[in-house]
């Protein structure tokens, strides 16, 4: 068990079907030394790679199956706190964070603690990867920025660095989101309790989220598998009934959902069952039909939005 006075954060890095170059990209974490590397398998980890892990004393976690990205997250999570972490640094399996990455959020924190400001996460600014759209974190109204730290409504998972008193108060992600909106539900529910999210403007990571981009009428958007699109566009529609997600943003959305799902069915070419799974999602999201999405596949690589 690591000292917890040595103030390293832990990683926590999520595994979905992961190739060898990922793999390999854990086991040199791994290498690093210092922090507690902690991987969850959420499916498709082989054997032997599995074995190489653990050998290179990575904790490796798991349960037998794919149990979505919020649940595998909270299960990491615990993991650290036993571990005697104080933070914890979220990877996926695609993240190649900078060297300073660590450093430089564990500053960040240090500095809002000291401007005594309770942070439940501080996270990199997002770069655009080639052939990816790099998220926006849109900013928090009436909260100041604290130098290079941008207050912001959310921020994606992969790459931020969480307090984790702070997540022991705010409480786990939400395992009936699955996979997406998770981080946006639980930094507004950090908001809605005292806790600010903010981005760190000077320090950046690369991110990959779908396969490409649609881009039309001046919108672009991630180009996703069907289940991904349709547990969001779910996932969106229920978060209107939170009550600790803004008015703002539930009008907002309330406009873009729609725009998004036209485009998105006029990328797959108008394909009516295209239509009717968006239909469904938009349905199920308004009569809190949460959990694992009913069509999903279980041989496609799970990225974190």
């Amino acid at each position: 068990m690591p000292d917890p006075r040595s103030g390293l954060p832990a990683l926590g890095i999520t595994l979905f079907r992961p190739g060898p170059d990922q793999v390999e990209r854990v086991l040199a974490q791994a290498a690093a030394g210092g922090a507690t590397v902690i991987a969850f398998d959420n499916g498709g980890l082989a054997a032997g790679d599995a074995g190489r892990l653990v050998r290179a004393g990575v904790i490796l976690l798991s349960e037998g199956h794919n149990v979505g990205i919020a649940a595998a997250l909270n299960r990491i999570a615990a993991s650290a706190r036993d571990a005697g972490a104080e933070t914890l640094l979220l990877l996926d399996q695609d993240a190649e964070p900078p060297g300073d990455l660590a450093a430089g959020l564990l500053a960040a924190l240090g500095e809002l603690r000291r401007a005594g400001i309770r942070a439940a996460v501080v996270g990199p600014a997002p770069a655009p990867a080639a052939g990816h759209k790099a998220p926006a974190y849109p900013r928090r109204p009436g909260v100041p920025d604290q130098g290079v730290l941008a207050s912001v409504q959310f921020l994606a998972t992969s790459g931020s660095l969480i307090d984790l008193a702070a997540f022991d108060r705010i409480g786990p992600f939400r395992a009936d989101f699955f996979i997406d909106g998770v981080e946006l539900e639980w930094c507004f529910r950090a908001w809605s309790l005292g806790y600010g999210c903010y981005c760190a403007r000077d320090v950046g990571i690369p991110h990959r989220v779908g396969g490409g981009v649609i881009r039309a009428f001046g919108i672009a958007m991630p180009r996703q598998p069907l289940f991904r699109m349709a547990t969001y566009l779910r996932n969106a529609v229920y978060a209107w009934r939170l009550p600790h997600v803004p008015l703002r943003w539930k009008l907002a959305q309330a406009a873009y959902l729609p725009l998004q799902a036209g485009l998105y069915w006029a990328d797959s070419g108008w394909r009516p069952s295209v239509l009717l799974r968006l239909l469904a999602a938009a349905r199920d999201g308004a009569l809190g039909r949460l959990g694992a999405p009913r069509d999903l596949p279980q041989n496609l690589p799970q990225d974190l939005p």
